[in-house]
């Protein structure tokens, strides 16, 4: 009790809450929690070809098949901030997922994403390597998903929509 005492005493003194000492450490594991949950995700996704790669490609498939789309992953780099065609399509594509109930996350870090999905970033047969700006996880009704990352990152984007954060943000990091 009187540990209790000194600490409300000690941030009344400096002026903080007792959620604004503990808020920052909950939420940056929290995010850590998410980061990973994402990854194992989209590599779970990919071994069971539940994955589309690509803005277009992403685009055909949401037009064709809205409701085996799970979760809509567009990322970005701060080189890609002043690309307005790419900005155009996410506005596009994040107006698409909000009006048919698909989670949507914006994330930095293409290269960690190429880096945890494989992909040659420069191919040495001269081939352009995939559009990463876009990533869609299906779940489709025959044979669906089986990744218990999947309800982590669900969980995440509803909490997100409850704080009226529509479009969540996760920065990806390279390891």
């Amino acid at each position: 009790m009187i540990f209790t005492l000194d600490l409300v005493d000690y941030l009344s003194d400096v002026n903080m809450t007792l959620e604004e000492v503990i808020a920052p450490n909950c939420s940056e594991k929290r995010m850590e929690t998410v980061r990973a949950a994402l990854e194992k995700l989209l590599v779970a996704a990919q071994r069971q070809n539940c994955l589309t790669v690509g803005v277009y490609e992403s685009a055909k498939l949401m037009n064709v098949d809205p409701d085996s789309v799970v979760l809509c992953v567009l990322a970005t780099d701060e080189e890609d901030e002043d690309d307005i065609a790419l900005q155009i399509h996410f506005t596009l594509l994040q107006a698409f997922c909000c009006d048919n109930d698909i989670n949507i996350m914006r994330v930095s870090g293409v290269r960690r994403l190429a880096h945890v999905l494989e992909e040659d970033t420069e191919d040495s047969n001269g081939n352009e390597p995939r559009d990463l700006h876009c990533i869609l996880v299906t779940n489709p009704p025959v044979q669906p998903l089986q990744c218990p990352a999947l309800q982590d990152v669900s969980s995440f984007c509803d909490e997100s929509r409850c704080r009226n954060q529509w479009v969540p943000y996760v920065a990806l990091q390279d390891r």
